[in-house]
């Protein structure tokens, strides 16, 4: 389902960022086909930074109950693979373990810090991140969809290099580019695809761009836009809103009519499902 999405430029796909079980459940409940395992996300949603200091083993934790909850194809973002090839090849293999669908490995130094902090991002040789690649993909062979990320445009590192790094990671087995930009608009983005004649498809996440209309992906022959880490900047924006509340006001009375019921929470997770379910099994004389 997710090669399907991500590997074919028949029409735009969109990937909603997941955290946890209940951001997948709410995802999909919305009508997203597909999931984003987003490492900024999981390493805020467990009180870490993004800045590698989420363990791997802890990701792929996180990783099972969104798939197990949802049952949609979930993309993993990877980081840098947490090492060398050794250690991404093991990611690889524990992730198809734990039914994840496809991996995003970025080409990065660990630790690698967030694309969007700071400006010091140092970049993976290329050869050495190549391995990486042919590591994963040895490993798991088409049981995954391997996308190669590129932080050269993140990086200050220009278009040439960018389409440098695309053609190797093609070549070491990438099923599609993740193309990475910090800008406010597309432009880089746009360039780097006509630029990039679609050798493989091309995945953009717009946390930045966010103004671009979808109609200028699908012109661009864009394949996949990930909405990254949206979910998870809802709920903070949320929990920060009603935590003010009732602490100033010492009540949530004005505050229930704007939160889901306790009904919404059963019907959301099946507790209908365990009545039927009860009664069907749990014949107690």
């Amino acid at each position: 389902m997710l090669r399907a999405q991500i590997c074919s430029n028949r029409d735009l796909s969109f990937v909603m960022e997941a955290h946890d079980a209940l951001s997948g459940l709410i995802a999909k409940r919305a009508g997203f086909k597909a999931l984003w395992a987003s490492g900024l996300s999981i390493a805020s949603s467990l009180g870490y930074r993004d800045a590698n200091e989420a363990s791997w083993s802890e990701l792929v934790d996180v990783v099972e109950r969104i798939v197990d909850a949802t049952e949609l194809p979930v993309l993993v973002d990877g980081d840098g693979g947490f090492g060398n090839f050794n250690n991404a090849r093991l990611l690889a293999r524990k992730l198809c373990q734990r039914g994840a669908a496809g991996l995003a490995l970025q080409d990065s130094c660990f630790p690698k810090m967030n694309s969007f902090v700071g400006d010091r991002h140092p970049l993976a040789d290329i050869d050495e991140f190549c391995g990486r690649l042919r590591a994963v993909k040895d490993t798991v062979a088409e049981d995954l969809v391997l996308v190669a990320r590129i932080e050269a445009l993140i990086a200050g590192h220009g278009m040439d290099d960018a389409i440098l790094r695309a053609s190797a990671y093609a070549a070491a087995g990438a099923d599609a580019i993740l193309i990475h930009s910090r800008e406010t608009t597309a432009d880089e983005i746009f360039s780097f695809a006509r630029a990039w004649h679609n050798c493989l498809p091309v995945v953009v996440v717009p946390t930045k761009y966010y103004r671009t209309p979808a109609s200028a992906y699908r012109n661009a022959g864009i394949s996949t836009v990930i909405w990254a880490n949206h979910s998870v900047r809802a709920a903070i924006g949320a929990m920060q809103h009603v935590c003010g509340r009732i602490i100033s006001e010492e009540s949530v009375e004005g505050i229930e009519p704007h939160i889901a019921t306790l009904e919404a929470v059963f019907e959301l997770l099946g507790y209908d499902e365990l009545a039927r379910a009860e009664a069907r099994y749990l014949q107690i004389r």
